[in-house]
């Protein structure tokens, strides 16, 4: 009776285990699992997605991304290479991926059958005076040259990766999202012969943790950019209405004078009939 216990405790473990690993690996979808919101956009460029965790957005992204990715062609004669310039935009159909964290998230951003991978990620950290910020920390973008629709006649056609080094971008209080309507540009290099990739975002809206509410951003922190060109708009209006005013009280005051010297009496400006007299 003992050794058949032993022998159902033993074949009981690689049931258990198999249990843990179905657990471990829910977990893993969990974390992972994103969500494209982009049909709530009514603007045909811009782009809503969401990284949820047990059923919770965690960080979710609104934006459109443009590209500028330099490529080489064969030149005419065969022999020099000459370099071309791809333009296209992040498409609001792409899949989504993702995790959260504590302290570091990210979002993987995936369309034309995995040919091109956009890669954002994020942390937060302790500055100065024990301000808590959130920042994108690394953005990597994987294409490939293969895809005719956009690479034409593409030299040694084939994937490459861009990467930032040492980023530090769209800094923003723990919190609160990041909101830009400004273009937000990343020069990016390439392992193809150390291209400089362009990637520009704008209507930015992001926010990689701290979120309240499910599918809602925190309160918004509005980028510098923003707030120059806001106060460039409204400051013609400001000195306009100082302008105004000033000019209102120098006519009060000029209407009160003429009331208060028409009020006195007027000597005779000929003072010889006085004499006279």
């Amino acid at each position: 009776m003992v050794r058949l216990g032993f022998r159902t405790r033993e074949s009981a473990r690689p049931l258990l285990l198999s249990l843990f690993g179905v657990l471990a690996l829910s977990l893993v979808l969990a974390e992972q699992e994103g969500e494209n919101l982009s049909g709530l956009s009514n603007n045909p460029d811009k782009a809503i997605f969401a990284v949820r965790e047990n059923g919770t957005t965690c960080l979710m992204v609104e934006f459109a991304v443009k590209f500028l990715v330099p490529y080489d062609v064969l030149a005419l004669n065969g022999i020099d290479l000459i370099t071309e310039q791809a333009s296209f935009t992040l498409p609001r159909s792409a899949e989504i991926d993702g995790k959260c964290g504590s302290t570091e998230s990210e979002i993987h951003i995936t369309w034309k059958n995995n040919a091109q991978t956009l890669r954002i990620f994020f942390s937060k950290e302790v500055r100065d005076k024990g301000i808590e910020v959130w920042k994108i920390s690394k953005v990597q973008f994987v294409y490939d040259t293969s895809d005719t629709s956009h690479f034409i006649n593409a030299y040694n056609p084939g994937k490459h990766t861009a990467s930032t080094h040492r980023l530090s971008a769209l800094v923003t209080p723990a919190g609160r999202s990041y909101v830009c309507a400004a273009q937000q540009t990343l020069t990016l290099i390439s392992s193809d012969h150390q291209k400089g990739v362009t990637v520009s975002m704008y209507d930015v809206q992001i926010q990689p943790f701290d979120i309240a509410s499910d599918f809602m951003f925190s309160e918004p922190y509005q980028c510098i950019t923003d707030q120059r060109e806001r106060l460039e708009e409204t400051l013609p209006l400001i000195l306009g209405l100082i302008l105004g005013l000033i000019i209102i009280t120098i006519l009060t005051i000029y209407h009160f004078h003429l009331k208060l010297t028409a009020n006195q009496p007027q000597l005779p400006r000929d003072r010889s009939m006085y004499k006279n007299m």
